[in-house]
């Protein structure tokens, strides 16, 4: 009786060995579905980046946004540091100034360096395919920039959102994108619709929504003196600006979510 019965299960097997290989040879060409798939989506994703990258070193896209100044002259600045010294009435030779100008030269580099951002390198290909189309925001930014007045420091905190329409951007960017405009001659109003286009632009969202929160030392240490004053600037596209309940959501996250006053 063994004999029979072993023989038909070995019999057998064979056929489950073809029925095997059949669906090994299914799960084979839907992997190539899937690779065909994702080489699709990685020759899409190369086209926005190629399409970006036009963008970003085009004339008007630089002038547009300001990113198109020459290098800082830092001799320059050091001889007009030095002026300003002796026009104060001080030596710039003695100890405490003897560096002073380099100094001042070497902070107004730093301290302007957004005129010379590369908007590319900035990016580096972080805009993400997500089925995502509620709202993304990122809050309390905080930001340094200079008054373009008295090129004295202003200071204080971003609210940033958009809804996605496809794409969403690396969550680093977008302080990364404050800075370039926060680190320039600056009045705060401009740079709340600088960082809202710029955002708009790279994205091509549904909406994008700025607010900026500020404190300026050139109304705090002179003029009017004033130490309880802030700022307040907003920047509403697409949805944002269009509906009403989508910008009370944004102002209700940023009100809720803030915490102290930065005043």
């Amino acid at each position: 009786m063994r004999g029979p019965g072993l023989y038909r299960r070995a019999h057998k097997q064979p056929m489950k060995s073809n029925g095997s290989a059949s669906k090994n040879s299914s799960s084979h060409n839907g992997n190539n579905g899937n690779s065909n798939h994702h080489h699709r989506d990685d020759a899409e994703h190369d086209d926005v980046l190629s399409v970006l990258q036009e963008k970003f070193t085009s004339d008007a896209f630089l002038r547009t946004f300001e990113l198109d100044l020459p290098e800082v002259d830092a001799g320059a600045i050091e001889d007009a540091a030095r002026s300003i010294l002796v026009a104060v009435g001080e030596d710039p030779d003695r100890e405490g100034l003897q560096r002073t100008p380099i100094r001042i030269a070497k902070a107004l580099t730093e301290l302007l360096a957004g005129y010379r951002t590369d908007p590319s390198a900035l990016i580096n290909g972080a805009l993400f395919d997500v089925e995502y189309d509620d709202m993304v925001i990122v809050r309390d930014i905080t930001y340094q920039s200079l008054c373009e007045h008295h090129m004295l420091p202003f200071l204080g905190r971003a609210h940033v959102a958009y809804i996605p329409n496809g794409k969403v951007i690396g969550l680093s960017k977008i302080p990364r994108i404050v800075d370039m405009f926060a680190q320039r001659l600056q009045v705060q109003e401009r740079m709340t619709h600088q960082i809202a286009e710029f955002i708009d632009e790279v994205l091509q969202p549904k909406g994008v929504a700025v607010v900026m929160d500020g404190v300026h030392m050139c109304s705090m240490i002179r003029g009017v003196k004033k130490h309880g004053s802030g700022m307040t600037t907003s920047a509403m596209l697409g949805i944002f600006r269009e509906d009403e309940r989508t910008r009370a959501e944004f102002m209700a996250h940023i009100q809720r979510a803030s915490g102290q006053s930065l005043f």
